[in-house]
């Protein structure tokens, strides 16, 4: 905290736990304030974050569901504002492509009094890939519904990811028919097989849920430049194949030819595309997860320029 505040940089700490929830009550909401509260006076904190990420949705497959998640969140985020600690505290929270899902599990048309009480919302813009075959949603989209649903522009923060994901795709599948080098666009993959990211994928193993979990799949961009995809710079290696889409705006993916395994990421390129539109939608800034996936701040140094920040 003394270095961070010695470079006037505020500091938060992020408060996890979107794999579980447990029944709640207003005696437990208020102990959690005051521990909050007393925590962020012990290490002189900043700011607090929340990853709750998904109230009232099932997501990791055996969460305890409450239709009134979001209601309860509220209440919580306004006990806190209302501390005098809390009050000082930059407050933010990290969220799904749609507004916080209602009672009647739909996303909610007005989230407009979350925004009385949190100083921003991060729009989790990475991972819309998820479940497979099922079209999540996207910057623009994302960006439109919350606001629409109550949240200034300002107060919105566009989510960007450092890693790409990893899919088994043949060669027969990877390259347009009677090529072997023009990459083909949308091709079809291998989900029962997640070709190994790199050294900080996870293992296979046992999931929250006690069911059995792949390797998942995940390279940050500092893995593609260390296993020999991109250069030092970011830059595809010769020979390397690669495509980058113009309709998503991110590289569709680089190609390893040997172990057949396709890699959706992105690159300065894409990320400069995401800094345009910050600037343009006049958003509050953006969230990256996470910035030790960058390598020289190749992508950081590309979206803060675009986005003149």
């Amino acid at each position: 905290m003394a270095a961070a505040h010695a470079h006037g940089i505020k500091a938060s700490v992020s408060i996890g736990g979107w794999v579980e929830r447990r029944d709640c009550s207003q005696q437990l909401r208020t102990l959690f304030v005051k521990t909050l509260v007393n925590f962020a006076k012990k290490y002189n904190l900043d700011g607090l974050d929340f990853d709750w990420e998904y109230p009232a949705s099932q997501e990791i497959g055996c969460n305890t569901m409450n239709a009134n998640d979001a209601a309860n969140f509220l209440a919580f985020i306004q006990e806190l504002r209302a501390d005098p600690v809390g009050s000082k505290l930059v407050l933010s929270t990290a969220s799904a492509i749609f507004p916080f899902t209602n009672r009647r599990g739909n996303p909610s048309a007005d989230v407009s009094a979350f925004s009385k009480v949190l100083d921003y919302i991060a729009i989790m813009n990475y991972d819309i890939n998820a479940p497979e075959k099922f079209q999540a949603g996207s910057a623009v989209s994302g960006v439109k519904a919350w606001n629409a649903a109550g949240i200034p522009l300002n107060q919105l923060v566009l989510g960007v990811a450092s890693y790409g994901h990893s899919f088994s795709v043949s060669k027969a599948d990877a390259f347009k028919k009677g090529s072997k080098t023009q990459i083909a666009l949308y091709s079809s993959f291998n989900a029962s097989v997640a070709p190994a990211g790199d050294a900080w994928d996870d293992v296979a193993g046992v999931d929250d849920c006690g069911n059995f979990a792949a390797q998942g799949g995940v390279i940050n961009f500092w893995g593609l430049i260390q296993q020999g995809y991109l250069t030092k710079k970011g830059a595809p290696v010769e020979g390397v194949p690669y495509l980058f889409d113009n309709c998503t705006q991110t590289p569709y993916y680089v190609y390893n030819t040997t172990t057949e395994a396709v890699i959706s990421f992105d690159n300065a390129q894409s990320f400069a595309a995401k800094g345009i539109y910050i600037k343009s939608k006049g958003l509050g800034g953006f969230s990256m997860w996470e910035a030790g996936g960058d390598s020289n701040d190749i992508l950081l140094d590309s979206i803060r320029e675009a986005a003149w920040f």
